[in-house]
């Protein structure tokens, strides 16, 4: 079995290549950094971020696959054709499905917010963004358990994953704006990804989707751009430091976990949206905020 992604890196570079060539021939045209534009250590840390992911998931999903393929063999209540087309589409639909799900409970759950944070950490939106990957998959791997044991054979399950991951490349791009109305009904876009991105309220926790944007229109979670996003997180981790990137809100939660005293509150700081605090800590937080708007 080989993984798909891994062929189209080379397409990867390519494309980031051409995009970022582009960007600084606007900015030296127009003088200023235009949309898209790349950081120079911003893109070098998402690009090295990405390099180590494909040891982290390659080690994850091998273990996965000896677990896909127990499922498949010996619980699933029946088994799928390899070589029918319907079976590529429960994949692909289902893959998508499990990864909206995912998702949506990664920006909903802080600790596992933890894993997938660092992907969004990155104030710009380009194709080196695309490449700034988490380096825990286990989220992904266990949700994708579900197709195996529906039937799936577990190298279609892979398969789908990849081709899901390699459609969201395109996606991370400031270069490409709205498209055909119906292609941008149905399909996740830059556009929509764009929005998924900001970090401004009107766009905080929308727009899931990995190939179909469907999910979101269904379950109330879609936003369409009305206005140019700002990127990254809503608390900024101003670093370029790949490892404080990726266990930066680790060790946050660690230290509110330590820090509380009731039960109640350290689950609440490890379980709880990425944000949440102890209602005497919040009102105590926007007591302060009020203050500082006072006049002196």
């Amino acid at each position: 079995m080989h993984d798909p992604v891994m062929y189209a890196v080379p397409f990867f570079l390519l494309l980031l290549v051409i995009e970022w060539a582009a960007a600084r021939k606007l900015a030296h045209d127009e003088q200023r950094a235009p949309a898209g534009a790349y950081s120079r250590p911003d893109a070098w840390a998402s690009i090295s971020m990405g390099l180590v992911s494909i040891g982290t998931s390659g080690v994850l999903n091998f273990v996965a696959l000896l677990a896909y393929a127990a499922l498949y063999a010996y619980v699933a209540p029946w088994q799928l054709p390899a070589n029918a087309w319907y079976t590529w589409v429960i994949a692909i639909v289902g893959v998508d499905l499990m990864y909206y799900l995912y998702h949506r409970i990664a920006h909903r759950v802080r600790l596992i917010w933890a894993t997938h944070q660092a992907h969004h950490s990155s104030q710009y939106f380009n194709f080196a963004t695309a490449l700034r990957q988490k380096w825990n998959i286990s989220g992904d791997v266990f949700l994708r358990a579900v197709l195996p044991l529906l039937g799936v054979p577990p190298w279609i399950v892979f398969a789908s994953f990849s081709i899901n991951l390699i459609y969201q490349f395109w996606i991370h791009t400031e270069r490409i704006g709205k498209l055909w109305a119906p292609v941008e009904f149905i399909f996740n876009t830059p556009s929509h990804h764009r929005v998924h991105h900001g970090m401004d309220q009107q766009y905080l926790d929308k727009n899931y989707g990995g190939i179909f944007i469907v999910w979101d229109r269904l379950f109330g979670t879609f936003q369409p751009e009305t206005a140019r996003p700002h990127y990254g997180l809503t608390k900024q981790v101003d670093t370029y430091n790949i490892w404080k990137l990726q266990t930066y809100e680790y060790v946050a939660i660690l230290r509110d976990v330590r820090g509380a005293t009731r039960w109640r509150d350290k689950f609440g700081y490890a379980f709880g949206p990425p944000g949440w605090a102890p209602a005497r800590v919040a009102d105590a937080g926007r007591v302060r905020d009020s203050a500082a708007e006072l006049p002196a």
